[in-house]
């Protein structure tokens, strides 16, 4: 038999009953008979709403129900209109953070606790930095936003910022990649992004009356940080979608799915790799690449960085700064000092 022991909880009630799990009122547990991959089952079944304790499991498998984020968190994170995908992430982390101590109550975490949960993505998880971040967010946000703190409950270490490179494909490459793909409505997709620099989200929610044909622009509405703004739209772009638009028809956003509303994220960036296999491309990019091969391919063709700033829609200019560090044209008139020594080789 497995058998699941845990204090009463109505949703690890309905889990158990889902997955056939009987109440044994003399034995106090919930139980059934075993069977393959029962493990998996449960792990992906309890996920995000009980720990599974393992230890002794002769004798049963002891859930722990994961504590609740506080309504208020939330409450506030929709009052200020943060993104969806930017909720998604904050409540994931914090719901984290709080369980990582199951049994210190909210209002016991401090200093000490956030240091050692920086130290278990750190170390245990080895995340990476910008995900690190992302968590320091997520903690700080309660601390500070919704229970006003004093200063050193939520003063947080931050870790060292990376500076890292975007990858970049060629011109050569994202010809490739245009070329390869057959279905209207995926090239259409691709060949905005590139056309306008666009970021994938902004494609998505993009709606019909945002494209100006006339003028040869694109509106991008509430892009990042709740920012509108206008980018170039090129003639090749303008003539595929008007194509695209003949035969889709779309009613509200540019790009809808099968049953209507946005285009899904996941189903373009499987669009994107297609592509990419279908056009033997092995370099480690993501579809965000194709905004920063827009922004390097500008400024490789003379296009002042100023106004690349403006249409990628960037605050600082330091940020649109990194396409400087990739772009190597013009390397070839530079004269090493190693060739002006008059040297025996």
């Amino acid at each position: 038999m497995i058998a699941l022991h845990f204090a009463y909880n109505s949703e690890l009630i309905a889990i158990a009953k889902r997955l056939k799990f009987k109440w044994s009122n003399s034995n106090k547990f919930w139980y059934k008979q075993p069977a393959t991959g029962d493990r998996q089952i449960l792990e992906k079944e309890f996920e995000g709403v009980a720990n599974i304790d393992y230890k002794n499991d002769q004798k049963g498998l002891k859930l722990k129900a994961l504590k609740s984020i506080p309504s208020e968190f939330t409450d506030l994170l929709y009052r200020r209109r943060y993104s969806p995908n930017t909720i998604q992430v904050y409540t994931s982390f914090f719901k984290e953070f709080i369980n990582h101590f199951p049994e210190t109550a909210l209002d016991q975490l401090g200093d000490e606790h956030i240091r050692k949960y920086q130290d278990y993505l750190v170390k245990v998880k080895k995340v990476a930095v910008s995900t690190q971040n992302q968590a320091i967010n997520a903690i700080k946000f309660y601390f500070e936003k919704v229970k006003g703190g004093e200063r050193k409950v939520y003063h947080i270490e931050r870790p060292i910022k990376e500076f890292r490179l975007p990858n970049v494909l060629s011109e050569g490459e994202i010809k490739a990649i245009l070329n390869s793909i057959t279905n209207l409505k995926h090239k259409t997709m691709l060949y905005l992004i590139y056309s306008a620099g666009l970021r994938s989200g902004e494609l998505i929610n993009l709606k019909v009356n945002d494209i100006n044909g006339k003028h040869l622009r694109v509106f991008v509405r509430g892009g990042k940080g709740k920012k509108d703004r206008v980018t170039i739209l090129s003639h090749k772009a303008l003539n595929i979608l008007r194509k695209y638009f003949r035969k889709y028809r779309p009613k509200k956003y540019l790009f809808e799915g099968k049953e209507g509303g946005k285009y899904s994220p996941s189903s373009l960036r499987r669009v994107f790799i297609r592509a990419l296999n279908n056009a033997n491309i092995s370099k480690k990019v993501t579809l965000h690449s194709l905004r920063h091969s827009f922004a390097t391919h500008l400024l490789e063709s003379g296009v002042d960085i100023r106004y690349i700033q403006v249409l990628l829609g960037h605050n600082s200019s330091k940020t649109t700064e990194i396409y400087t560090h990739i772009t190597h044209k013009g390397w070839e008139k530079i004269q090493s000092p190693l060739d002006k020594l008059d040297l025996d080789v």
